[in-house]
């Protein structure tokens, strides 16, 4: 069951950890073929789901160590129509995949009583996140989502992020295709090096639309796939910043060209980056979900998770 769909803790503050690095560890680190980068495939043998299951085991015993909440992410971000199709996986086939990822972060998730740990539907967008092509209005976003969302909704989950979403009118789609099942729902919002969206909005200008567009529905809002470096610039003490809560940065400071373009991992330094998220949340005390995404590994998040509980 849903435990904490009806009141997310991480509105009550405290931190927490998410993770949505697996991806780049699994081709660069282990050597797994991920087809259209998408890792829901590893559901499909008992290898993959062990696979899994060792990622998620190992974000709670970091979130226990550090005494911080867990968000388990799940393997779904491109388990949508167009990008399924493109590695030849049937919709109806998606969602019993979907289905499955949640059931098994449900699984880990009974073994572990000490800290909150969320359940996250992890969506993705239809097109590249770093440079979409044809670009969806809101209404169609919300009917391409929909088809991903009201699988996710029949799971356990506590609620639906859409990470690195691109453009406004996309996470629009997302938040209305959840509002139709009342769940909770995030956005994470990528960002280039000078800190706007891949599209050239402001992070300001597309949080502002998105909630004027769905009546603020959203729970709140992050940033990720993304280097400290990129945004640090563009966060103010401005209204706007209350509804940002969350981080999940990029080990690298490459741009997304370059990472798309890389053929060596650039992990970066564990150390600092925590350093630098636990700055921002000293700073910014509303942001209290933080977490690694491309190039990070288990190094990063046990230094994220240290630095910034020591700040909040």
């Amino acid at each position: 069951m849903a435990l904490y769909r009806d009141k997310l803790p991480q509105l009550e503050g405290g931190t927490f950890l998410a993770y949505t690095g697996m991806e780049t560890d699994l081709l660069f680190t282990q050597g797994i073929d991920l087809p259209g980068f998408a890792s829901y495939p590893l559901l499909e043998t008992e290898k993959g789901r062990k696979i899994l299951r060792r990622y998620f085991q190992e974000l709670i015993e970091i979130g226990k160590s550090a005494g911080v909440g867990v968000i388990l992410e799940s393997p779904t971000w491109v388990a949508n129509r167009d990008r399924g199709a493109a590695i030849g996986y049937a919709p109806d086939r998606l969602v019993e995949l979907s289905k499955q990822a949640v059931a098994l972060m449900a699984d880990v998730r009974s073994a572990s009583h000490d800290l909150p740990t969320l359940l996250s539907a992890n969506i993705g967008p239809r097109d590249d996140a770093y440079a979409p092509g044809d670009q969806m209005n809101a209404d169609e976003a919300t009917a391409y989502h929909s088809e991903q969302v009201s699988a996710l909704a029949e799971t356990d989950v506590d609620l639906i992020s859409g990470y690195t979403v691109a453009y406004p009118a996309e996470a629009v789609g997302m938040v209305l295709a959840a509002k139709q099942h009342n769940l909770p729902v995030i956005i994470a919002f990528t960002v280039e090096t000078d800190g706007r969206l891949p599209t050239g909005a402001t992070l300001k200008d597309a949080i502002e639309e998105v909630d004027a567009a769905t009546d603020s529905y959203a729970c709140y809002f992050m940033i990720n796939c993304a280097h400290p470096d990129h945004f640090d610039d563009v966060l103010t003490d401005d209204p706007w910043m209350q509804r940002l809560k969350g981080i999940v940065a990029n080990a690298s400071r490459c741009s997304h060209a370059e990472l798309d373009e890389a053929e060596e991992l650039d992990d970066g330094d564990p150390m600092e980056l925590g350093q630098q998220l636990a700055m921002i949340c000293a700073k910014f005390p509303q942001i209290n979900i933080v977490g690694g995404c491309c190039g990070t590994d288990s190094r990063h998040l046990i230094q994220i998770a240290d630095a910034v509980s020591r700040k909040h």
